[in-house]
Formats: C-alpha cells, sequence, structure tokens
C-alpha cells in the first residue's frame, strides 16, 4: 500500500473533509463508504464490536477507494496505536486525551525513533510489507493523522495546552460524552456545551490545528461550519443500517393485511 502526506496537509491546512463512523465492524460496509464520496472514513475500534482480523479486512476494503481509513483505538496506550498503524491506519483517533502529558504521548506512540517509541517492524503492510519501508520511516509522521478527542471537562480545562503539542493535528470533540461530562447529557444546545465547542474551535486554530466533531444531526452540520469545524463527520453505517430497517418494517406493518384467516 501507498500512503502519503497530501491528507495530512490538507487536514492542517483546515480544509472542509467530510467524514463518517464505521462501526459494524464490516468491510463491505467500510468499501461501500469509501466508494461513497467521504474524504476519510473511522472504524471504531472504541465501541465497535471489530477486532484486529476484522480491522485488517476494513482496511483493505478501504484501500480500494478514495477514502482515508482512519482507526480510533480503545485508549490511548501504545501497543494499540502500534498493531492500527502496522495494519495500515493513516490515522489515529485517541479517546479521552484529557491533558498535555497525555496529547504527547500519543505524539510518542505514533512516531518512530527518534521522534518517539512506535516500535519497528518492517515487514508489515503499512510499509508494503517491507517493500517501502524506509521511505515510511522516513516520512511516516510526516503522513499519520494524529487526532485527540476532547471529550472532558479537565479536557476543556487544559484545551490551550493539548492543542500546542507538536504532532496533535486535529482537535475532536466526543459531543455525546462531553455533555455527560459538563453533567448535561445530550443536551446539544447548552450554553455549557456551546461554549466548550467554541472554545475548541479557537484553540485548535491558534495553534494551527484542524477543529473536529461528530455530528448527530443533519441540521447542525451547517451550524458546525459556521463555528469553524473543518474535520467533521456525520452518522454511522450502523445507524444507516438500523433506520433502514425500521423503515423496511414500519412499510411493511402499514401494508399488512387485516386481521383474519388466509384464503
Amino acid at each position: 500500500m501507498k500512503i502519503s502526506g497530501k491528507f495530512r496537509a490538507r487536514v492542517l491546512a483546515r480544509e472542509w473533509l467530510i467524514g463518517t463512523w464505521l462501526n459494524l465492524g464490516s468491510s463491505v460496509t467500510a468499501e461501500l463508504a469509501g466508494q461513497t464520496g467521504f474524504d476519510w472514513v473511522v472504524l471504531d475500534h472504541e465501541h465497535g464490536p471489530g477486532g484486529e482480523d476484522t480491522m485488517l479486512h476494513q482496511l483493505q476494503a478501504v484501500a480500494a477507494t478514495p477514502a482515508v481509513p482512519i482507526v480510533r483505538i480503545a485508549a490511548n496506550e501504545a501497543p494499540r496505536f502500534k498493531r492500527a498503524l502496522d495494519l495500515g491506519a493513516q490515522g489515529i483517533m485517541v479517546p479521552f486525551v484529557n491533558t498535555a502529558a497525555e496529547a504527547a504521548a500519543t505524539v510518542a506512540a505514533l512516531r518512530y525513533p527518534p521522534r518517539g517509541f512506535r516500535g519497528v517492524a518492517k515487514n508489515q503492510r503499512a510499509a508494503g510489507y517491507g517493500t517501502d519501508f524506509e521511505e515510511y520511516y522516513l516520512h511516516a509522521h510526516e503522513w499519520i493523522v494524529n487526532i485527540v478527542q476532547i471529550e472532558t471537562a479537565q479536557a476543556v480545562a487544559n484545551l490551550d495546552a493539548i492543542a500546542a503539542v507538536d504532532g496533535v493535528d486535529v482537535l475532536f470533540v466526543g459531543p455525546t460524552d462531553l455533555t455527560y461530562g459538563l453533567g448535561i447529557r445530550d443536551q446539544f444546545e447548552h450554553p455549557l456545551f456551546l461554549d466548550a465547542v467554541q472554545r475548541v474551535v479557537a484553540a485548535a486554530r491558534k495553534q494551527g490545528k484542524a477543529p473536529g466533531i461528530l455530528v448527530h444531526n443533519p441540521a447542525l452540520v451547517a451550524k458546525c461550519r459556521d463555528w469553524g469545524f473543518t474535520f467533521v463527520a456525520l452518522g454511522s453505517d450502523g445507524g444507516v443500517v438500523q433506520k433502514g430497517l425500521q423503515q423496511i418494517a414500519a412499510t411493511l406493518r402499514e401494508k399488512q393485511p387485516a386481521a383474519g384467516p388466509l384464503r
């Protein structure tokens, strides 16, 4: 496989880049999403049911499309970065990054020595199973997108310090967790939430980073863009499948025959 730094450069230039969530662990929906026109897709390995076997198949499926595959790992732990990166993730999303020290740990886990402590294995998929290792080793730190999630009151309090960490590329709001963390669960119009998201945008722009967010309601996309978010996701494969099936079932229920024996 081949990756380059073009996507990361576009992220840091704060181009409008659209994505969606893949939380079913399915390579089929990953391929479908990649062919649909998204700039990037997130393989969710924090809350999704997939494991490393499904991650590989999803990454292979997305590689056949124009979309950039990003893996959301389950925790800010170095072995999780290494596995996803070696399999070919072009970006890592890290949940619950609350301090500058935790943000710095994400950078170190993403990067090879001397810039970090990512373990070196030459014969892995990200480096063309060894055929492109030298180029990958020299430039991976320029190519891989590092996305840290802002999901707690502590993270909001430390926004400027987190954004200032060299190697953090995107400050990404996890809206549901953030409302719960602020004690205003699911209140996306609450002043505390609106103040927090606007502070995320300000901190990101001040440090030359991109502000990102996951949107559940299509009506909020334009508002997020007006606020200054540029790395924006809407919906998920699981949500689309669930909604579609509900609509099918409702349609069939509406057309069911009146009660009585079949003739």
